[in-house]
């Protein structure tokens, strides 16, 4: 039954779902560095696929960093933070069902997207390529995410929140916003849409976003993972809790304002490239409290 436990009894772990995710970690894995590995040779010989359109740079690319990024990385936080939840929680997930949707709701974003991209279906913004529908799947998914991890959190057994869920919950938090201000769209076809945002303001959401979802996706989230399987690996607790909590902190406060570095020398204005170069400078401290 899901997120129960029977008095006196051990809880009830739903590791179904995070079995699911690890598999299709793996698979998503191999794919997505597989084709990475094929772009890089069209970058050694260009003619090695001449002609075939779908196969092109310009198409695999962005099917490559989506795979590598969204279903690799993706599966595997998923995998990891139900994980993690459950046992630092001492609680099943909250609900078996919804946490299944999630899993086969990713893997539909996937397909689409493996099936979209080459097609030449895209919105030509870097790790935002995905056009509208596919995108409020992902919302759609990602809510659904998020109502099972801090679900989960609000019927735990024990009093405090272990740190990795702190990192777990603000990488669901950030890229939901993320995700659904910088693909606002307007649609014009089944498959077309134009942003809602233009010029310049359409770059710097683009790049909030882009940055972030390195931050938060690839950061966040995988901080969370290691706050958790590292000591328990090393079989000692985290070095100092109260420090931890000092990186969270840091990093999440600093990491939102460093976007404008990927625009330097553009029509941004200078202000906003002076404040992401200057915290991107700031970042330096969080990554230092986790090195400690």
């Amino acid at each position: 039954m899901s997120g129960s436990t029977v008095a006196g009894a051990s809880p009830v772990y739903n590791d179904k779902v995070v079995k699911q995710f690890a598999i299709m970690t793996v698979v998503w894995g191999v794919v997505g560095m597989l084709v990475g590995v094929i772009i890089a040779a069209q970058l050694a010989w260009p003619e090695l696929i001449n002609g075939i359109p779908w196969l092109s740079y310009g198409r695999l690319r962005p099917l490559h960093t989506n795979a590598v990024i969204f279903a690799f990385g993706g599966s595997g936080l998923f995998a990891t933070s139900y994980y993690v939840v459950q046992r630092t929680c001492s609680t099943g997930l909250i609900s078996d069902k919804l946490a299944a949707f999630t899993f086969w709701g990713w893997q539909l974003v996937i397909v689409a997207a493996a099936i979209s991209l080459p097609l030449g279906y895209t919105q030509s913004k870097e790790y935002a390529e995905l056009e509208w529908p596919i995108d409020l799947l992902i919302a759609v998914v990602w809510v659904a995410y998020a109502v099972v991890f801090f679900g989960t959190i609000g019927i735990r057994k024990v009093r405090h929140i272990y740190v990795g869920n702190w990192f777990y919950g603000a990488f669901i938090i950030a890229v939901a916003l993320l995700h659904i201000v910088n693909s606002a769209a307007i649609p014009v076809g089944a498959m077309k849409s134009y942003s809602a945002y233009a010029g310049v303001q359409d770059a710097m959401v683009q790049w909030w976003y882009g940055h972030n979802a390195v931050g938060f996706f690839l950061t966040a989230g995988f901080l969370g993972m290691m706050y958790y399987f590292v000591p328990k690996q090393a079989g000692r607790p985290v070095y100092s809790y109260r420090l931890s909590i000092v990186h969270f902190w840091a990093l999440i406060f600093t990491y939102m304002w460093a976007g404008p570095h990927h625009l330097h020398y553009t029509a941004l204005p200078d202000w906003t490239q002076s404040v992401g170069m200057v915290f991107s400078l700031i970042l330096l401290q969080p990554s230092y409290f986790f090195l400690s």
